[in-house]
């Protein structure tokens, strides 16, 4: 006889792993199906956290052959081990997914390794690798399978030459030259670390600019800085094809709006337009849950789909693609299962591109209150200003913050600098309590930090920033 869940979750990246903990957290009786041989998914495997080690990794080996002479440290040019470099990076994921493996025996959370597929509402049949089929009765589902990266028509991805992210993490020598197709977070991070390890990075871009969905000031700026570092861009350029020979890679591009077409030669082609929702053998169709055009399933305000007993979260639903986001949906599901008041206020979630200067947004930009007939009011602190800029050498970038013009209610907080990630979570918890400008301004910051530039904006939405 079958082995009774109160709820099964197909996928253990970071909205199905979190969302297992907080329902046994809660009391339920929690089985995962995981198809990958490690836990953690996309992100933690072939995703975030092996990017976020190499780009650690090559910010030091730049910051060691172009800072550390002004800073007094003499030690020659530093000499590349990609090996051991990337040897970094695996035990990073290993050591991030033999960390969930603990986390599912501490809450006694059942694993069970294969394909899941739902049979019907209440039914999960679990494929293994030795063709064996488990099945698993359970009172709820939650399909928590993520996404996959988008693809070309045309374009064969072997993961070698033309690669995904998955291939861009692995390579085993530095190119000579990299194509990155896609000027979004993806594209940008992982050219950048081949940048940093000598590749000559040129970017196409389909759209007029990068980053598109970030406040336009801070991706124009952006763009200024990552061009100083060495990154040739092409905006407004489609790639319509992909030549193999035995030299590298021949890639056509044309404008986006048609002309003449162009060759590019390179010997890496990185393809990062985007990502696509991960549902194929989950027998949706077959069982009537509805999906959208975009292939993303359908859900109401509490995540749950036209069939009973059946949710989605994360990648597989409307909304950004991010692991946090899947983390904070994965617990509101949990809670509302338990007959709590589980939810997310997707109006602060905070977005972070890990470049060098690192970039963070969260709530609205320019744009969206220009488009929603909102009047606010705006002010940017440079960190030319900032005495801990100074002396860290980072002084490249700003803070800017949007408030409502009437209420001083801060809207929206965007930062190009060192460190920006960490800096925009104060931005998110004085957003999530409806906190105005003046009470950032009012609250007292460590000296010397960069956080001080964050003060320093706000200051700006009243009589006036103080260092400038």
């Amino acid at each position: 006889m079958a082995e009774t869940f109160d709820l099964t979750i197909i996928g253990t990246g970071p909205g199905g792993y979190v969302c297992a903990v907080r329902a046994a957290q809660l009391g339920m009786k929690v089985a995962v199906v995981e198809k990958w041989p490690s836990f953690g998914g996309t992100c933690l495997n072939i995703g975030c956290i092996p990017s976020k080690a190499l780009l650690h990794a090559s910010e030091l080996f730049e910051e060691a052959s172009h800072s550390f002479p002004q800073l007094g440290i003499e030690v020659g040019a530093p000499t590349l081990n990609l090996s051991a470099m990337m040897a970094h990076k695996d035990d990073t994921v290993a050591s991030n997914t033999g960390g969930i493996e603990y986390l599912f025996k501490k809450n006694k959370i059942t694993a069970f390794k294969g394909t899941g597929r739902i049979v019907a509402a209440g039914k999960v049949a679990v494929s293994g690798d030795d063709g064996a089929t488990t099945e698993i009765e359970t009172k709820n589902i939650v399909i928590a399978t993520g996404s996959v990266s988008a693809t070309l028509p045309g374009i064969e991805i072997d993961e070698e030459k033309i690669v995904t992210s998955t291939g861009a993490l692995k390579l085993d020598k530095v190119p000579e030259n990299l194509l990155v197709i896609g000027a979004g977070v993806i594209g940008l991070e992982l050219g950048s670390v081949w940048a940093r390890l000598g590749a000559k990075v040129t970017v196409v871009e389909f759209l007029d600019r990068i980053l598109p969905g970030m406040d336009l000031d801070v991706a124009k700026q952006f763009q200024r800085m990552l061009g100083k570092q060495g990154f040739e861009f092409k905006l407004g350029t489609k790639v319509t094809g992909i030549e193999k020979t035995d030299a590298g890679l021949n890639v056509t591009i044309e404008p986006a709006a048609g002309g003449e077409a162009t060759t590019l030669s390179t010997d890496i082609a990185l393809v990062a337009i985007g990502r696509v929702p991960f549902t194929e053998g989950l027998g949706l169709e077959e069982i009537g849950v509805e999906c959208d055009k975009r292939g993303r399933v359908v859900t109401d305000a509490h995540y749950k789909t036209n069939v009973e007993g059946i949710y989605a979260i994360g990648d597989v639903i409307a909304g950004p693609m991010l692991a946090h986001k899947a983390e904070d949906e994965g617990i509101a599901v949990a809670e509302i299962l338990a007959g709590q008041a589980g939810h997310v206020n997707y109006g602060v979630i905070p977005g972070v591109v890990y470049t060098n200067p690192e970039v963070a947004s969260v709530g609205k930009t320019e744009e969206d209150l220009k488009a929603e007939g909102i009047e606010y009011k705006a002010a940017k602190f440079p960190f030319t200003a900032n005495g801990r800029a100074k002396a860290m050498l980072a002084t490249q970038g700003f803070v800017k913050i949007l408030a409502d013009k009437a209420t001083d209610r801060v809207l929206g907080c965007h930062i190009v600098g060192k460190g920006a990630g960490e800096m925009i979570h104060e931005a998110a918890v004085l957003m999530e309590f409806s906190g105005s400008a003046e009470d950032l301004a009012r609250t007292c910051h460590a000296h010397p930090t960069m956080s001080e530039a964050v003060r320093e904006a706000a200051l700006g939405l009243g009589d006036g920033s103080i260092h400038i």
